[in-house]
Parts: C-alpha cells; structure tokens; sequence
C-alpha cells in the first residue's frame, strides 16, 4: 500500500486534510491517529471503500518510518 502512496502524491496530500468520520478519534486527522489505533484495523479489517485505503496507507506509513514523506508534502503545500 505505501508503494501505492509513494506513485500517488494526491493521496499524500489527501492524508493531510482528511478526518477520521466516526469511533471514538472522529474529527481527528489520520496522520494524527496512534498507531495503536491503525493496528487494530489492521487486525480487525480496515473499512471499504476510500477511508479504508486512506487508513491502510497511514498505517503502512507509520509502520515502516516513512511520516517524512507526510512533513515534506506539507512544507511544499
């Protein structure tokens, strides 16, 4: 999923802005979700559709060091 992220930098942009729509992290923004939170998904399933790919995408970021790739996107925005 991050090489997905890597050839695609609208959802980087994307996982700036976006906010977590419901549970108990609702209204906060993905990149701002603990990683706690993003491996219970990961073990329970992430949800369809375009949240599930954003949380999946954060989670995979997170996991492997990669939150740079997030501060250079938004230095340059």
């Amino acid at each position: 999923m991050a090489e997905q992220a890597h050839g695609n930098p609208e959802l980087l942009k994307e996982l700036l802005h976006y906010q977590m729509p419901f549970g108990k992290y609702k209204g906060t923004l993905l990149r701002a979700l603990p990683v706690s939170y993003l491996e219970w998904f990961a073990q329970k399933g992430f949800p369809a559709g375009k949240l599930g790919m954003l949380l999946q995408t954060m989670y995979e970021i997170k996991l492997n060091g990669l939150d740079y790739l997030l501060d250079g996107i938004r230095k340059n925005t």
